[in-house]
């Protein structure tokens, strides 16, 4: 009776595996080999015992996909390979033009727009405030955070106005989606007849 040889640990097999560059035959099944071992080590008990027997199955079913695939008699090692023509032209390109950086007049515009907005969404929270409103209306405390945001951060305001303004939107397409729809004669008499 021959005894079954038990796999070496899948630490071991996974380094083993990225050594040899066997990871770059199927990256994507390598990656979740990787993630599910990640995962699995933070488990313990039956779940720990369930995941390593299925990493098990899935580290076989690599190896025989790897043995089944023909491999080529010219095949040369990824690293000893000449980098292809693509690759050649995206080095070249990469030397020859200069990282892009913004344009000074594009960074101004966005700032004074930002702080614009900023300022205009401020009017607009003075606006909403009433004349009689006590200290503790929750009008006049957010109009007073937003001044005291706009005098000791002027950046700050800016950034929690842009902010507040995606919340809005999202707020606004979440109503705008969840609107009732309405009801046709048909659905009428339908809901009307016993």
């Amino acid at each position: 009776m021959t005894e079954l040889l038990q796999p070496p640990p899948l630490a071991d097999w996974l380094a083993e595996r990225r050594a040899q560059g066997a990871q770059q035959r199927d990256p994507m099944r390598f990656r979740f080999i990787e993630a599910m071992a990640r995962r699995a080590a933070g488990h313990r008990g039956l779940a720990a015992e369930r995941l390593a027997q299925r990493l098990q199955q899935l580290a076989a079913a690599y190896d025989g996909a790897a043995a089944a695939a023909p491999q080529p008699a010219s095949a040369a090692p990824a690293a000893a390979r000449p980098p292809g023509p693509l690759a050649a032209l995206v080095a070249e390109l990469a030397q020859q033009s200069p990282p892009e950086t913004e344009l000074k007049t594009l960074r101004d515009f966005r700032s004074t727009w930002s702080r614009l907005s900023a300022e205009r969404r401020l009017t607009q929270s003075l606006a909403v405030v009433p004349d009689n409103a006590g200290p503790l209306n929750s009008q006049q405390l957010v109009h007073r955070a937003l001044r005291l945001m706009r005098e000791l951060s002027p950046g700050y305001l800016d950034r929690f106005v842009q902010h507040v303004d995606a919340l809005l939107w999202l707020d606004q397409l979440n109503a705008a989606g969840a609107a009732p729809r309405k009801t046709s004669a048909a659905d009428r008499r339908r809901s009307s007849s016993p």
